[in-house]
């Protein structure tokens, strides 16, 4: 599957002319929901059933700076789906193939009320497409 593609805004850069390490946590949102969308569950689709999937854990590697109009290839995978919760990974490089930045995310899946939402029985489609991707479950 092709990368998310970023570029890099100049509001997004510091004083030092480098990216706001806190873009890249941004960035890891728009690459999800892309990535999501490209499997069939964009994020409307999951809004009308009432399910969503906030942040519980995030974790971040940051291995080299990006710049104004830097082209940022994010490619994201799912690491693990319980059908509770779920582990993205997520590993963004610039077009000369740089690796910028490593990171993980962890969402739990909640519907009307906040209540858990459990996939496998609640939402098998979305249950069997995360554990198709997933690497371990």
């Amino acid at each position: 599957m092709e990368p998310y593609i970023h570029t890099v805004q100049y509001y997004e850069t510091d004083r030092m002319g480098i990216t706001h390490h806190s873009n890249y946590i941004r960035w890891m949102e728009e690459a999800r929901v892309d990535y999501l969308a490209r499997h069939g569950w964009h994020l409307a689709r999951l809004e009308e059933l009432g399910v969503v999937s906030p942040v519980t854990e995030v974790e971040c590697q940051y291995r080299n700076t990006t710049t104004f109009a830097d082209a940022i290839a994010i490619r994201v995978s799912v690491v693990r789906c319980t059908g509770v919760r779920m582990t993205l990974r997520y590993e963004m490089e610039k077009a000369d193939g740089t690796l910028v930045f490593t990171g993980k995310s962890e969402h739990c899946f909640l519907g009307q009320g906040g209540r858990i939402v459990r996939l496998k029985k609640e939402y098998p489609e979305l249950y069997e497409t995360l554990m198709g991707l997933a690497e371990e479950s």
